[in-house]
């Protein structure tokens, strides 16, 4: 019962650790690591950045509104 406890645990912390790390992925940070833009694409989610780095691939999420001083990123997401 222990056992299957801590195991448990041990699973619920490490998905919660990918989570918090996939939160901080943005286009700024993977073009930093030496991703480039691939693509390009619009979708109900709003505009669209595919990002590629040798065979990974990335999509990233960005807003932006007229008063914005920036593009922001909203969220990225590995492609498998």
């Amino acid at each position: 019962m222990v056992r299957k406890l801590v195991l448990m645990t041990a699973l619920l912390l490490s998905a919660t650790q990918v989570s918090a790390a996939a939160a901080d992925v943005t286009v700024q940070s993977l073009m930093n690591e030496g991703y480039t833009i691939a693509g390009v694409i619009t979708s109900p989610a709003g505009p669209g950045v595919f990002l590629q780095k040798s065979n990974v691939l990335f999509v990233c999420f960005v807003a932006e509104t007229p008063a914005s001083p920036s593009v922001a990123t909203r969220y990225c997401k590995p492609v498998k």
